[in-house]
């Protein structure tokens, strides 16, 4: 077995899992799905989410992680004996089920930077995104953004995910940042700020029952909470770091790259089309449609479309890196493999598990593109799951263990882990079941068509 590594540098860590965090969920689906769930309603209720579920249930996989220094399933195997492996097996899976489809969006991303330099999508964005979306061009950048994934992680913690995250973390915020400022001073940006920044209470209170696991599925999804990444990476830390000061920061620059990015497209929609429109964009193509047209009416639209998905390449790769890192994390020390071909056999089988989301146009369930099937899945099902059963297992069977290990590295005492544990135990696992209730009930509705025959479309 290979001797096992560790990030070099604590700011190499939370580099690391804030790239893991801040990802095509934030700058994909964050804005989005603040558009159609009621804008700064959305942001509200996300923000509440991340700070009262997120960063807890965040506190709850690094004490898992570091204490055992081992993978996900082996980790809960240490703590809790054979049967409460599972609960780190859904972990692996969730990672696993998820690159796959996040991977053919990734390539999407590369095509459209290629369409941005060649100005290629101008004249017909939602004709230029049917075209691209899926089909053989779609599974070959699926291949492409997966090898490039593979390649990062072959070479491991240090010389490959830390060093890379150094790279792209930093360059993620400053292109926001960039990009954040033009926006400002385009005619019209002003109602996209008011619809983003400024609550509607009736909205919220109308809809809560939407909008609630939309924000909370949100949350763990940006956060890359029931994944096993945070598992993984805490497992690569030593004592005398501080689990909470990490947890803080990372919870915090993975909530600034989601706001900024809200603070880029929502704005930039409104330029072009009216608030009634910008609550009507939803779907996985919203974000490519929808700034295609933008950037196609917009002075240099080509450079801004070239900076902005390239952007999202960034963002894609940091996040899907630490999600082949579970898997093959998990290989390398049970199997005896190398990391190298750990990354490439299961850098292959993701791809293999995708294949259906790359010809999602006209491989559908039940009239419902694949792609959207497999992130719904993940969204409502089984990221909440595998939360859920982190929170259960270090809330009540091993609190005295995360209390003690969560005081490690900081000047907090036991009172205040403490107090960790019971907000833990039944405000944050209450909330997470209410999600898990009703994220379940969207799937069921979407289930009543099961009975249809699948068609293409």
């Amino acid at each position: 077995m290979s001797e096992r590594e560790t990030w070099s540098t604590r700011a190499g860590f939370i580099l690391a899992a804030v790239g893991s965090a801040v990802g095509l969920g934030n700058i994909w689906q964050f804005p989005f799905q603040a558009a159609s769930n009621g804008g700064a309603a959305f942001v509200v209720v996300y923000l509440a989410a991340v700070l009262c579920i997120g960063f807890p249930a965040m506190l709850a996989e690094f004490v898992v992680g570091r204490s055992t220094e081992r993978n996900p399933i082996d980790a809960f195997r240490e703590l809790g004996g054979n049967s409460w492996s599972v609960v780190g097996a859904l972990g692996v899976f969730a990672a696993f089920w998820i690159l796959s489809f996040y991977s053919v969006v990734g390539g999407w991303v590369i095509r459209y930077i290629l369409g941005s330099a060649q100005g290629a999508y101008f004249a017909d964005p939602g004709g230029y995104f049917g075209a691209i979306s899926s089909g053989p061009g779609a599974l070959a950048l699926h291949a492409v953004f997966m090898a490039l994934v593979v390649g990062v992680v072959a070479l491991g913690v240090e010389d490959g995910i830390e060093m890379g995250t150094k790279l792209m973390v930093p360059a993620i915020v400053v292109l926001l940042l960039g990009l954040g400022a033009w926006v400002a001073t385009l005619d019209g940006a002003a109602a996209g700020y008011a619809y983003y920044l400024s609550p509607d209470l009736n909205t919220l209170a109308d809809n809560i029952g939407s909008v609630l696991p939309a924000a909370v599925g949100q949350a763990f999804f940006t956060l890359s909470l029931g994944m096993g990444a945070m598992v993984t990476y805490a497992s690569y830390l030593g004592d005398d770091d501080s689990l909470p000061v990490d947890g803080g920061l990372i919870v915090g620059l993975n909530t600034l790259v989601g706001l900024l990015a809200g603070l880029v497209v929502i704005p930039i929609l409104a330029t072009q089309v009216s608030v009634e429109a910008i609550r009507e964009t939803s779907g996985a193509g919203a974000v490519f449609i929808s700034l295609a047209e933008a950037f196609g009416q917009l002075p240099a639209g080509r450079v801004l479309g070239v900076v902005f998905f390239g952007v999202l390449l960034l963002a894609a790769l940091s996040s899907a890196i630490s999600l082949l890192e579970v898997v093959v994390s998990f290989v390398t020390r049970n199997t005896g493999w190398d990391r190298k071909p750990a990354a490439g056999v299961f850098g292959l089988a993701v791809f293999l598990l995708g294949i259906p989301t790359a010809f999602s146009a006209s491989l559908t369930y039940a009239g419902t593109g694949a792609l959207t099937w497999y992130n719904d899945l993940a969204y409502n099902l089984l990221l909440p799951i595998s939360v859920l059963g982190v929170l259960v297992f270090v809330g009540w069977l091993r609190d005295d263990h995360a209390t003690e290990e969560l005081t490690k590295g900081t000047a907090l005492g036991r009172d205040t882990a403490g107090t960790w544990i019971w907000a833990m135990r039944t405000v944050v696992i209450v909330a997470v079941v209410v999600t898990l209730f009703l994220g379940v009930q969207d799937l069921l509705v979407a289930a009543k068509v099961l009975a249809d025959p699948v068609v293409a479309v």
